[in-house]
């Protein structure tokens, strides 16, 4: 397992700083590493996508466990040293993990092909939201997830209504997976230290998976544009809204569950 020495030296030999522009933040704190890999419980075999491997030292845990990693890394200086040290053992992407904000990058695709997989990563905290939320709507071969994240966005995915925090991301992580915090990072395990407080979270896809009207995401995010607004200001007079739903809540205090009953109403229209 990497230590702080090893991956400054990793970079130092070759003339490179951390990148603030891409979020690189190199998780090396052991205990938080082994906390996230016993969340994880990697079978041997099985396809682990990990986004943003760094100098890999979360990537030699993973294979170290037996597992099949899809590592995809848009800094082409990291890409090179994962090659260089791992590159045998893995399959690397070098690119953005999106294509765009709803679909993974092709080239990813093809690399993790048509079997299940889990995401297992230390995310750059510009992509996790993003990449989180296209997994969660587009790829229900994605099984789970257990990444470390800024601790804002795990607040979003654990939200419950009534809260500031409830959002888009909190609907499609709630309705189509369980989701639990598993530990909470101070800045000092990483390098450089983040300005945020970080978190390891685990989603566990729902099996069976729920039926979710396909006009579910478009309604939420619509009505969340406008988050203070009344919904029937923001959806429009129009709306059917079901018998005896009260049209002046807001969305931030609607359940996932009666997020549905709107979409379904809409759909029924």
């Amino acid at each position: 397992m990497q230590d702080l020495g090893t991956i400054k030296s990793l970079l130092a030999a070759r003339g490179i700083h951390p990148k603030h522009r891409f979020g690189q933040n190199f998780l090396h704190d052991h205990n938080a590493l082994r906390t996230l890999m016993a969340a994880a419980a990697v079978q041997p075999g099985e396809t682990i996508l990990e986004v943003g491997p760094g100098t890999g030292t979360l990537t030699e845990c993973l294979l170290d466990a037996g597992a099949r990693v899809v590592a995809c890394e848009l800094d082409r200086d990291m890409a090179a040293i994962v090659r260089d040290r791992l590159g045998s053992r893995l399959a690397l992407v070098e690119g953005d993990c999106l294509a765009d904000k709803h679909h993974l990058n092709p080239d990813l695709l093809a690399a993790l092909g048509s079997g299940s997989f889990r995401m297992v990563a230390n995310l750059p905290y510009a992509a996790a939201t993003p990449l989180m939320a296209t997994l969660l709507e587009r790829h229900p071969t994605c099984r789970g997830m257990i990444v470390t994240i800024q601790r804002e966005v795990g607040d979003r995915l654990l939200a419950r209504p009534g809260t500031s925090e409830i959002g888009p991301l909190t609907i499609t992580a709630q309705l189509r997976a369980s989701v639990e915090r598993v530990a909470t990072l101070k800045p000092g395990c990483f390098w450089p230290a983040p300005d945020v407080t970080s978190a390891i979270v685990q989603l566990t896809r729902r099996d069976p998976a729920p039926a979710l009207p396909s006009s579910l995401q478009t309604l939420v995010e619509t009505a969340f544009q406008q988050r203070r607004k009344q919904l029937r200001n923001t959806l429009g007079p129009d709306f059917p809204f079901p018998a005896g739903f009260d049209a002046t809540r807001r969305p931030e205090t609607l359940s996932p569950e009666e997020w549905i009953v709107l979409a379904r109403a809409a759909a029924a229209r």
